[in-house]
């Protein structure tokens, strides 16, 4: 019974860390064409590592193993393949499908878009010398 439970315990694991690789690396390329990057020289994979982190807190399920989350993962690198697919009206119809609505494909694509513009604005401000008044780049003069 203990190894069935291992032998259990193991594959949901390395299910859940295959499926939070694969968004990584989708999310990984996506940032590596996105100019705003290279415009404000940031890197990538900080880049990817903060989406990852903040795009994890709007998912489904609390932690990697949960199927939920599990799903959301396989359902958002799909969602990222949008740009490299040659036949874009059948991988949006597809998109609607796993994401159960319109509305529930817009929010997902929300929740990426915004945390990839909070995460530029963090970066950028994470790496602005402050002046003497406290205040970064925006800090009145």
């Amino acid at each position: 019974m203990n190894k069935l439970l291992l032998i259990f315990t193991c594959t949901v694991l390395l299910t859940a860390c295959a499926e939070k690789s694969e968004y990584r690396e989708a999310v990984l390329a996506d940032m590596k064409t996105e100019k705003d990057l290279i415009d404000y020289n940031i890197d990538p994979e900080h880049m990817t590592d903060c989406i990852m982190d903040l795009t994890g807190k709007a998912m489904p399920g609390a932690i990697p193993i949960v199927p939920d989350r599990l799903e959301a993962y396989k359902n958002y690198t799909k969602m990222l393949s949008m740009k490299t697919t040659k036949d874009k009206k059948a991988t949006f119809d597809e998109l609607r499908s796993i994401f159960g609505s319109p509305q529930e494909l817009l929010a997902a694509h929300n929740n990426y878009t915004k945390s990839t513009m909070d995460c530029i604005n963090s970066i950028i401000m994470e790496s602005e010398p402050e002046n003497e008044n406290g205040g970064g780049i925006f800090a009145p003069t």
